[in-house]
């Protein structure tokens, strides 16, 4: 009770600071239109500013059917605008540095205010064609890994992995069919789902049928899927858990099974669990306990964390998601600081490691240096 003050006081600060973030932008926009001559209603401009600066939030309130769609619509809206926040925010502060440090030279400020605020706008609106491509446009980076482990059925397994798919009012069945597509055309031994299938709340998933569509993702020996953190911010897991299954796709929840007697998918709980459950999760050496090392093990963790303890533990690749690599620059500055491998590949001692910028996207569907991305996998082991 003692933190409540605190944290409502905290809650004020943030927002107080991102209010006046937002008024700096449409300050800057209403006086781009104002030396310009193009003519707006500030009672109008201002409130939908507000409306679209907390969009995502207001689109999260609970509300009846018959408003849903209007506030899934202000969500939508609430979503790209974390992107044009962000970007606007940072190009105004430059154009102001520029700004001042033309003042000695003596030149027309208001010439300047006005070719500049259009540069900026030109900026924002390339950066978000080019980010909506890199969004929908999925690529396939491809791994040859060896793994010096016998193997009884084949000695060749390809292996098709995306995280992050975040379905939900943005990323739909149209995206979707983008990846069932890509993967079954692989013809893969294995699909594996690191964690973060939806997008917190499981209700678009079921409204648009999207289970169809995943259902329809075809592996020789199956598709197997862990959960991340959105699902546990959803609550909705048992439910998910039960969709997931009607259409064949086992959710391992710190389990692990042995596929086709030559090798070993397990899959540990989400960082979440160990504050969102009261059993918390098991560690690596726990889950991996008892398995026949001989036999190669894939683990499957949502969040790319204690990579040392996987590799103790005997995994021999590591997959992991939820980092987006910042999803839009310059996040990725920050998530490379924040992970040990925020994307891409690494070895870490003997095990392989894998991170994925993820197939969907969080918030905004925008990516500026990262792509929506599968994982095709060649897993190579001694026959």
């Amino acid at each position: 009770m003692k933190m409540q003050p605190r944290m409502i006081a905290m809650f004020l600060f943030i927002l107080l600071i991102y209010s006046a973030m937002n008024y700096y932008i449409g300050w800057h926009v209403t006086g781009w239109m104002d030396d310009t001559g193009i003519s707006y209603q500030p009672e109008i401009f201002w409130p939908l500013l507000a409306l679209a600066a907390f969009g995502f939030l207001i689109g999260r309130i609970r509300v009846n059917r018959p408003l849903q769609p209007l506030f899934r619509f202000i969500k939508v809206l609430g979503s790209y605008y974390i992107f044009v926040f962000e970007y606007s925010f940072v190009l105004f502060a430059l154009m102001d540095i520029v700004r001042a440090a033309l003042i000695p030279f003596g030149i027309p400020l208001q010439e300047y205010d006005v070719y500049a605020g259009a540069a900026v706008l030109i900026v924002l609106g390339t950066a978000l064609l080019i980010g909506s491509r890199n969004a929908w446009n999925p690529i396939v980076r491809k791994h040859v890994l060896d793994v010096d482990k016998s193997a009884v059925t084949a000695k060749e397994w390809t292996i098709a992995a995306a995280s992050d798919i975040h379905l939900g009012n943005l990323v739909g069945n149209r995206h979707l069919r983008r990846l069932v597509s890509r993967v079954n055309r692989m013809n893969p031994d294995l699909i594996l789902l690191p964690g973060d299938v939806i997008d917190d709340t499981i209700e678009p998933f079921i409204r648009n049928r999207m289970s169809r569509t995943l259902g329809q993702l075809k592996a020789k020996h199956g598709v197997y899927a862990v959960l991340g953190n959105h699902e546990y911010y959803g609550g909705h897991i048992e439910q998910y858990i039960e969709q997931m299954r009607s259409i064949g796709i086992t959710v391992l929840r710190d389990d692990k099974l042995l596929i086709a007697d030559s090798l070993y998918v397990a899959g540990r709980k989400d960082k979440t669990a160990e504050t969102a459950e009261p059993e918390g999760r098991l560690s690596a050496g726990e889950l991996l306990a008892g398995l026949d090392k001989a036999k190669p093990v894939i683990l499957m963790d949502h969040q790319p964390t204690k990579f040392q303890q996987a590799a103790d533990a005997g995994a021999d690749l590591l997959l992991c998601g939820h980092t987006h690599r910042g999803q839009f620059a310059p996040n990725h500055l920050f998530t490379r600081r924040l992970f040990e491998l925020d994307w891409g590949y690494m070895m870490k001692e003997a095990m392989h490691v894998i991170v994925s910028s993820g197939f969907g996207s969080w918030g905004p569907p925008i990516r500026i240096g990262s792509r929506s991305e599968i994982i095709q996998i060649t897993l190579r082991l001694k026959s």
